[in-house]
């Protein structure tokens, strides 16, 4: 069992950078594909990026790529999302998952793991 906690969320103007990690619990952690979501009011929970297993695999929603960066530390059992030239449509609670195992997944019913997500407000 592994249990995620995400920090780092917080108010920016757009353009700006916010950097958010996802602290994970459990010794098998670098065993496990990661993924970080988002969910803004009133919509569904949206990906956001992803990363396999191994860390040799990553993919990103088009809406962030080039903007966002998922990466991995195993020896400090964490999982960070780099967010540059954010714009007002990215605000949401920013959720971190994992699933044991396996690719980088888009699909959010594949991680069964979820931390209790961490807010990003982009004013304009």
């Amino acid at each position: 069992q592994v249990q995620l906690v995400e920090s780092g969320g917080g108010l920016v103007q757009t353009g700006g950078s916010l950097r958010l990690s996802c602290a994970a619990s459990g010794r098998t952690f670098s065993t496990y594909a990661v993924g970080w979501f988002r969910q803004a009011p009133g919509k569904d929970r949206e990906f956001v990026a992803a990363m396999d297993w191994t860390g040799g695999s990553t993919v990103h929603a088009d809406s962030v790529k080039g903007r966002f960066t998922i990466s991995r530390d195993n020896a400090k059992n964490t999982v960070n999302l780099q967010m540059n030239s954010l714009k007002p449509e990215d605000t949401a609670v920013y959720y971190c998952a994992a699933r044991p195992w396996g690719a980088a997944l888009r699909a959010r019913n594949e991680y069964p793991h979820w931390g209790q997500g961490t807010q990003v407000t982009v004013s304009s």
